[in-house]
């Protein structure tokens, strides 16, 4: 009987023993775990108690496109994120800070961001993008004095050739003609010929933009300039440069409807996004109303 009470004691005394052994090794193990995610997760930069650890700027390198910089493009976030922290730092030791108003201002940004998002996500799946040339010469009848022109614009061809090519008669004549077939040798005589060229004469383009690195750019009379002169000829010491002008505007004036399709469709389209995202909350607000779902203390 006492040889099995014995037993039973050291039988009990080694189950004891063995639960002690597996808890410490469980608590090193876990230790060990720890110690290493720490050490995985290097350190970037510190101000103070707040630390900046690798795994929040991973996100960096996933984001951005193979053409960009990565180490500047991380270089910046880090330097940003110190002047964050000391400016922080600085207003918590300067400032008294209402902590209920801040909590106050945090969840207000958040329900507006919450919303903000809700509003964005569902305006893109309503929103039609396509816009119709019936829709864009409506809108630019409506309103073409809001398109008043900032610079000088024209529709042109022009070349650049070596000062000293022999054939400036012919190319002279074929900028003065009017003749479709003209046209197909203009530019034959432009690819063959001309070091730079420019043949798209049913698109504006701003004038200071076509004359970049010509001897015109001196001239500080572009109005007059082109008011008298339709083929223009200028020499620098090594290229001839011939400007054939076919239209122009000049500054506050309408621009052609060409010159701002682009910017009508955007208008429409964004005009579309404020109705969508205000019809949103007309609706919203309605259905709560019909539906008792707030209520308005006197």
């Amino acid at each position: 009987m006492k040889k099995k009470k014995y037993t039973s004691l050291l039988f009990n005394k080694l189950v004891v023993a063995c639960g002690i052994m597996l808890f410490v090794s469980s608590c090193d193990l876990f230790k060990m775990k720890n110690d290493q995610e720490e050490t995985d997760d290097m350190l970037v930069a510190t101000v103070g108690n707040a630390n900046l650890y690798h795994s929040d700027i991973d996100h960096i390198g996933k984001e951005m496109s193979p053409d960009m910089d990565s180490v500047e493009l991380i270089n910046r976030y880090v330097q940003s994120w110190i002047k964050k922290q000391l400016v922080i730092r600085e207003a918590s030791q300067n400032l008294t800070i209402n902590e209920a108003e801040i909590n106050r201002k945090l969840l207000d940004y958040r329900y507006a961001l919450i919303a903000y998002e809700y509003e964005k996500s569902f305006v893109e799946e309503t929103l039609n993008k396509e816009v119709t040339q019936e829709e864009i010469d409506a809108y630019y009848t409506s309103n073409n004095q809001n398109f008043a022109l900032k610079e000088i614009i024209v529709r042109t061809n022009f070349l650049k050739l070596e000062k000293d090519i022999p054939n400036k008669r012919q190319l002279e004549r074929l900028l003065n003609s009017s003749q479709e077939s003209q046209k197909e040798e203009l530019k034959d005589f432009a690819i063959r010929y001309a070091n730079n060229y420019f043949m798209e004469d049913s698109t504006w383009i701003n004038f200071d933009d076509i004359i970049l690195n010509t001897p015109l750019t001196k001239n500080n009379n572009h109005v007059q300039l082109l008011r008298n002169e339709k083929l223009i000829h200028v020499d620098d010491e090594t290229y001839s440069y011939y400007f054939k002008i076919l239209e122009y505007r000049l500054q506050d004036q309408v621009p052609p409807l060409e010159f701002v399709k682009d910017e009508i469709s955007k208008i429409i389209v964004n005009k579309r996004r404020a109705e969508i995202a205000e019809k949103l909350k007309r609706d919203i607000y309605n259905n709560a109303l019909k539906n008792n779902e707030f209520t308005i203390y006197e």
